[in-house]
C-alpha cells in the first residue's frame, strides 16, 4: 500500500495501525537505497499520500466490520 501513489498514509493508518513516520521506517528497511530515494522523492509533498479518501471502507479488509 506505502508503494501505491493514490494510497494515502491515513488509510495505512487506519488498516494497520502505523503512522506515516513508521511506513517511511519500513519502506527504509525493505528497500534498496535507490529504490526508497526514489519512493521518498515520488511521494513527498503529493496531496494524494497526505489525505484520507472520502470512502474509508475501501481500504478495509473484508475481516473488518
Amino acid at each position: 500500500m506505502a508503494w501505491e501513489d493514490r494510497t494515502p498514509f491515513d488509510a495505512i493508518n487506519y488498516q494497520f495501525n502505523l503512522k506515516e513516520k513508521e511506513v517511511i521506517q519500513l519502506m527504509r528497511s525493505n528497500l534498496k537505497s535507490s529504490s526508497f530515494k526514489m519512493w521518498r522523492k515520488r511521494v513527498a509533498g503529493r496531496k494524494s499520500k497526505h489525505g484520507f479518501p472520502n470512502q474509508k471502507t475501501r481500504f478495509k479488509s473484508a475481516n473488518q466490520k
